[in-house]
């Protein structure tokens, strides 16, 4: 048997440039996991059945393992589905490298990051970007710059006291939104081509000041992640209700993804149960992540 974990994930800020060669900033939150397991069965089945393993499992036994022996997978998964939490992604990467494991396959993490996205984007015909499969492979806090290819490990211990807050009730599928974001800049729409490239300056910023030990401008490039997509997207009232709330208790916010949860950073631990506790006033979801090293 062959056991294998990916962990949920929250972009912090540059989102959602990085399907379109930009930068992003985002974390692994360890309070929700993937988990599979993975065994050679003569009569193979995915338990729940998923869309996204069968896709990973075929994927894989044609690429990687041609002359592999068939598993049965079985899946389990506390990330919250179609929140902006990587759910998907991290089902993906929880698979293959089970599959790695049982079938002795070796993948580097940029590999790994590069499969899984092709998985939904080929298989399954899910509009979206590398960011989540690269903050799943490398775990922890990591770097993307997608234009000059780095993919650079920080240490989240630099991050202010951080908060994280979603409602299942205004959950929504990331594909749409980033199918028509994508055909909008295919046909190059100034508002669009601005508000990426803004976003990727953004976190390119947000890694100097976290390196800098400015938390100040680390909370504006987060905060003008979330101005930039308002200007260039039509959002969800209720996911705009909770940014709006948080920042109405002196905290940034900006999206963990396209779903609508959301993420932000405090200026100290009380002010970080302050908007914890308003935001599940509210009625929403809402935590001080655990976030660590990978």
């Amino acid at each position: 048997m062959a056991r294998a974990s990916a962990f949920a994930r929250a972009a912090l800020a540059g989102n959602p440039s990085d399907g379109y060669g930009g930068a992003t900033l985002a974390v692994v939150v360890r309070d929700f996991v993937a988990e599979v397991e993975a065994t050679p069965e003569p009569d193979p089945f995915v338990a729940p059945e998923n869309a996204l393993v069968h896709a990973t499992v075929r994927r894989f036994q044609r690429e990687l393992a041609p002359q592999a022996s068939p598993v049965a997978v079985r899946l389990r998964t506390s990330i919250p589905m179609a929140v902006g939490l990587g759910g998907s992604s991290a089902i993906v990467i929880a698979t293959v490298r089970a599959l790695c494991e049982i079938h002795g396959v070796e993948l580097r993490r940029d590999e790994l990051a590069s499969f899984a996205l092709a998985v939904e984007t080929e298989e399954l015909g899910i509009a979206a970007g590398l960011q989540d499969r690269v903050a799943q492979a490398y775990g922890g806090l990591t770097f993307m710059d997608f234009q000059a290819g780095l993919y650079e490990p920080l240490d989240p211990a630099l991050l202010p006291p951080m908060f994280l807050a979603w409602n299942v009730e205004a959950a929504g599928p990331s594909g749409v939104t980033h199918s028509g974001l994508r055909a909008r800049f295919e046909r190059a729409e100034p508002a669009v081509l601005a508000a990426i490239s803004e976003l990727a300056d953004l976190a390119r910023t947000a890694r100097a000041a976290l390196l800098d030990g400015d938390a100040q401008v680390f909370a504006r490039c987060l905060d003008g992640s979330f101005d930039a997509r308002r200007r260039m997207l039509t959002l969800d009232e209720r996911h705009v209700a909770m940014v709006d709330l948080a920042r109405a208790h002196g905290a940034s916010a900006n999206y963990t993804g396209s779903g609508g949860a959301i993420v932000g950073c405090c200026e100290d631990e009380a002010a970080r149960l302050e908007v914890i506790a308003a935001l599940t006033d509210a009625g929403h979801s809402a935590i001080a992540p655990v976030v660590t090293p990978a």
